[in-house]
């Protein structure tokens, strides 16, 4: 299941925080803040699909990932991949490396990367 661009948003902000009260997030955001109500409706979304757990603590909740950012990062990337690039990985790579302006320096990183994990295997 995927979240939503203010899902999103607001999945950062939790990664961010690790546990947070409800106020917590909405110090987090930036000018202009969202509505309460927003919040309060997208962590609902978000605790239905699994994607944010709670403590109640009295009347208050303390939200949690249950997804680590990777996770969902990797799971995002190879859906990306699997949808846009014909579920091949080096056209995905022709592809970054051709459209975003790397610097060379940036390149030699993302082969050194490459190079590491082909001696890992």
């Amino acid at each position: 299941m995927k979240l939503s661009k203010s899902e999103e948003e607001l999945m950062n902000h939790l990664w961010e925080l690790d546990k947070a009260y409800m106020k917590d997030l909405l110090e987090n955001y930036p000018e202009p803040k969202p509505a309460t109500t927003t919040v309060a409706t997208l962590l609902k979304r978000m605790t239905d699909k699994g994607f944010v757990g709670f403590k109640l603590f009295g009347r208050s909740r303390q939200y949690y990932p249950l997804i680590k950012k990777s996770d969902y990062f990797s799971k995002h990337v190879n859906g990306l991949i699997k949808t846009f690039f014909n579920d091949s990985a080096s056209q995905f790579a022709s592809f970054f490396t051709k459209e975003t302006n790397l610097s060379q320096e940036e390149l030699q990183e993302l082969r050194d990367i490459i190079d590491s994990q082909i001696k890992k295997k």
